[in-house]
């Protein structure tokens, strides 16, 4: 099993908004990077939900459903998108403040290259995480 942390803006797509839906595409990305990460994922992968721009935080676990395939809002067929269901929302969100002064989430791909929308994660910062969301 491999794991990630993926971004979205919670005013665009929410974990809540996840959590209605049952299950969504995880679409939109253009970014090379993170394509090539959407495409290492396989079913069953688990990912960090990350609400960035607003909140800038972890809010909770979601599952790869579905792997790699054309995304649907790319009209010009060069960028993918997988599906994903959400697995449980944080009781307490883990603020990037609090990973970026975490000395076990130091090398954390998304600390290193912040802009980048999907990334992957250790299993150990995987689990460093959901740790700290756990008080």
């Amino acid at each position: 099993m491999n794991y990630w942390l993926m971004k979205s803006e919670p005013d665009v797509f929410s974990y809540d908004d996840l959590v209605e839906k049952g299950r969504a595409e995880w679409d939109g990305v253009r970014n090379h990077s993170a394509k090539l990460n959407m495409m290492a994922m396989r079913k069953g992968d688990q990912a960090i939900f990350y609400h960035s721009n607003i909140g800038v935080e972890a809010v909770g676990i979601m599952e790869i459903v579905e792997e790699a395939a054309p995304d649907s809002t790319d009209e010009t067929g060069k960028w993918v998108a997988v599906h994903v269901a959400p697995v449980r929302k944080f009781v307490r969100t883990v603020s990037l403040k609090t990973m970026k002064s975490d000395p076990a989430l130091a090398d954390m791909q998304m600390i290193r290259q912040s802009r980048l929308s999907v990334s992957a994660l250790k299993r150990a910062e995987f689990d460093h995480i959901v740790a700290l969301s756990e008080g």
